[in-house]
């Protein structure tokens, strides 16, 4: 069983959602990767989801972007990534871990070599926000002969056919994109839109279905987590990131902002769907 299988099997035994925040590796700097992770999952994240730092964040809105390019300057590429979360892996066997970023660095790489070298450091899924299901046989190739997960997308303006598509072939997790557009724009999701669409994409899908972009707090998690199975957690959380300073430690500030969010996994949400 994968770590995706059992963390869901978990959460509906339990009658709870995921949590699902997202951070860029490196950022706020580079020592601070792997115990902001750790103290997310003390915070109650269920599944973390580590950007891949990139140099064109297509999809990414302002303050994702920034973060990319701030760890970049750091020198975080694709094997700090990878180290960072074989390091993860020496305290926690059990989180499901998915790398969210672009084409490009895997091509670079290597997909086959990536891929070994992704799951020897103990990487569950790899989320390509730029690469389209049609064009993505090779790529899940590669990746299932090594068990390591291709999460998809889909959106509000997805086509009956290519989400016939993505919900048949869905691993890990399928992930919704609840509004067109990029990352953090908060003031456009529409939580009474998104929640029918998800409500039929669950119908479908072979692997529970996460919902993100837009979620920024405990009372937008709240709205999309009840016709999801998850909800993804991500520019506010980097917001909060880069506000660190000498008066609280990064982890302090990640748990600190995640914290509020703790209930939605529990009492909250017990017996919802």
């Amino acid at each position: 069983m994968s770590r995706f299988d059992q963390r869901f099997s978990e959460l509906r035994a339990a009658g709870r959602k995921a949590l699902i925040p997202f951070i860029t590796a490196g950022d706020p700097s580079l020592e601070d990767t792997v115990p902001v992770m750790h103290a997310l999952v003390e915070a109650g994240a269920d599944v973390i989801e580590l950007g891949v730092p990139f140099s064109d964040p297509m999809a990414d809105g302002p303050t994702i972007q920034r973060s990319s390019e701030r760890a970049l300057a750091r020198g975080a590429g694709l094997r700090y990534v990878l180290d960072a979360v074989a390091a993860f892996r020496n305290q926690d066997t059990a989180t499901p871990i998915v790398l969210m970023g672009y084409l490009n660095p895997v091509e670079i790489h290597g997909t086959a070599r990536f891929a070994e070298a992704a799951v020897q450091a103990g990487v569950d899924g790899v989320l390509l926000v730029d690469l389209p299901p049609e064009e993505a046989d090779e790529t899940r190739a590669a990746f299932n002969r090594h068990g390591l997960a291709l999460i998809m997308l889909a959106s509000p303006t997805t086509s009956d056919e290519r989400m016939a598509m993505l919900c048949d072939e869905a691993q890990g997790y399928l992930y919704y994109v609840s509004f067109a557009g990029v990352t953090g724009a908060s003031e456009r999701l529409d939580t009474r839109a998104a929640g029918d669409r998800l409500r039929r994409i669950r119908s479908l899908a072979k692997a529970p279905v996460a919902a993100g972009f837009g979620i920024r707090d405990a009372a937008s998690a709240r709205a999309m987590a009840v016709d999801a199975d998850g909800v993804v957690v991500g520019s506010a959380l980097v917001t909060e990131l880069a506000r660190t300073d000498a008066a609280e430690t990064a982890p302090a500030r990640a748990a600190a902002f995640l914290a509020p969010l703790r209930l939605f996994r529990g009492e909250i949400y017990r017996g919802e769907t």
